[in-house]
């Protein structure tokens, strides 16, 4: 026999010991009609195959199937039109129509029994995350660890797709391949948790932290506690509930888990933590190199990003990954390689006098707690001038002057130079930190007051920014802070 021959013989040999894959028969298109109609119970007015399911005409892209939803206030079907000139294969719709589509009772219930079907189907090992802070980042943590180590066979939730829309939708878009699902789940009020861990019914489950965010609408921080509590309530037999171990809220976590015979891990600084901090230390990029103790085994990892709710968000992080299976090493390069989300922690240098200024774009949320991590990571910042642009915290009801007020002590631990209060809950804030520098109590920075983010550019762009300045943008979104960012980012960058 030739070499060459020998060759391909030996080629076809080993191709023929390659490992059999159950997933190798499942269909590579996300969707097709007939699946839709069993999943759904309609009707399809012709044969198709899908590749995404998008709710909202603006996203869709070609290949995509488009469910008309009904809200109060808009109806998906008015939509359809520019959804098929975006390219999409066919609707979901509540009545006949001159496109490709499939009849069904009502949209919205067709959306959760495509997700149910979705799950159903996969075999992936599906990870759910709540919390009051950093809910988004951790999510993408534990999506680029499994990611990785599964080679693409991670599937997540997009962008803040948490609620009793984003849920189902982020798991009907859940591939029959996928070898993890990674899904984010908000509320606002009470009652709301319980049917989203319904719909994915996660094998591992996890709380970042308890802080009051909605507390207007909860009532008390244990409300608060319960209500994120519940998505433990959805997890697989044999699932798994991990728990911040060092909240004042743990064993009451710890005990809705319990009552539901799931496995507790909890992760923190606390000695009795499953997932135990040994060392954190700063290193030159902002990020920190971590030493945990897992229990059985020690690891030593990288995070990119800054701050000390990033040291416990990894924590949070690895013991995810360990209870889904995944790789522990993976999970540490991801974390390495991790940057900023859109308003949720990334970085630009925009143009300043002299040269470039370091601007930090936490926009799209903020509560008291994330307010104290982010602004004590900007203090942890080397800066020329470290300078806050600070929007409203909404949702804290009756106890909104006095979380704004108390933010006086983090401004000045930070050393915050300047400070630019947006919206009309942050008068709270100026009124105290007016009173400080009045009597000179201790560091008061300066300070201006804006009712607009409109406002707040004109007042930055007065106070004018240097070489070597840092400036952090946070409040809620609802604040419109993000066009501050967009403005310096664009205009100036």
């Amino acid at each position: 026999m030739r070499g060459g021959d020998a060759e391909m013989s030996q080629a076809h040999a080993l191709l023929r010991q390659w490992p059999a894959d159950p997933r190798d028969a499942l269909p590579l298109a996300l969707w097709d009609s007939a699946a839709v109609e069993a999943a759904t119970g309609g009707r399809a007015s012709h044969a198709f195959q899908a590749s995404g399911v998008e709710m909202d005409s603006r996203d869709v892209r070609p290949g995509d199937l488009f469910v008309a939803l009904k809200g109060e206030a808009m109806d998906g079907h008015k939509f359809l039109p520019q959804a098929f000139a975006k390219g999409a294969i066919a609707a979901i719709t509540d009545r006949p129509v001159d496109f490709p589509h499939v009849l069904v009772e009502d949209t919205g219930k067709a959306l959760e029994a495509l997700a149910h079907a979705a799950r159903t189907r996969s075999q992936a090992v599906r990870i759910a995350v709540t919390g009051s802070v950093g809910k988004t980042g951790v999510k993408e943590a534990i999506f680029n660890a499994l990611d990785r180590s599964s080679r693409g066979g991670a599937h997540r939730s997009v962008r803040s797709y948490n609620n009793h829309v984003g849920v189902p939708l982020s798991l009907a878009r859940l591939p029959a391949r996928a070898r993890f699902g990674v899904f984010e789940m908000g509320m606002n009020h009470a009652g709301e948790i319980a049917p989203l861990a319904g719909h994915v019914r996660p094998h591992v489950a996890l709380v970042t932290t308890i802080a009051p965010a909605h507390i207007e609408n909860l009532g008390s921080m244990e409300a608060i506690a319960d209500e994120k509590a519940q998505i433990f309530s959805g997890l697989e037999e044999g699932g798994t509930a991990i728990i911040p171990a060092d909240s004042e809220y743990t064993q009451r976590m710890a005990d809705h888990a319990r009552r539901l015979g799931v496995k507790v891990v909890t992760f923190g600084r606390s000695k009795d933590a499953d997932v135990r901090l040994l060392d954190a230390i700063p290193v030159a990029n902002g990020g920190s190199l971590v030493t945990a103790d897992l229990g059985d085994a020690r690891v030593c990892y990288s995070i990119a990003e800054p701050g000390e709710h990033w040291i416990a968000n990894s924590l949070g992080v690895m013991a995810a990954v360990r209870a889904a299976g995944g790789d522990l090493a993976a999970a540490g390069l991801a974390l390495a390689e991790m940057g900023g989300l859109k308003g949720r922690g990334a970085r630009a240098q925009i143009a300043a006098a002299g040269g470039k200024a370091l601007l930090i774009d936490e926009s799209y949320n903020a509560n008291p707690a994330s307010m104290r991590a982010t602004l004590k990571a900007l203090g942890q910042t080397p800066a020329h001038r470290r300078i806050a642009v600070l929007g409203s915290m909404k949702e804290l009801g009756d106890f909104a002057p006095r979380f704004h007020a108390q933010l006086c002590e983090p401004i000045a631990e930070a050393g915050i130079d300047h400070a630019i209060l947006v919206g009309d809950e942050m008068r709270a804030l100026a009124a105290e930190l007016g009173r400080r520098s009045a009597n000179s109590l201790g560091f008061a920075p300066s300070f201006a007051h804006c009712d607009s983010p409109a406002e707040a550019i004109e007042a930055l762009e007065q106070f004018g920014l240097t070489h070597g300045d840092a400036v952090l943008v946070k409040g809620s979104n609802s604040v419109g802070l993000g066009s501050l960012v967009s403005h310096f980012t664009q205009a100036h960058g």
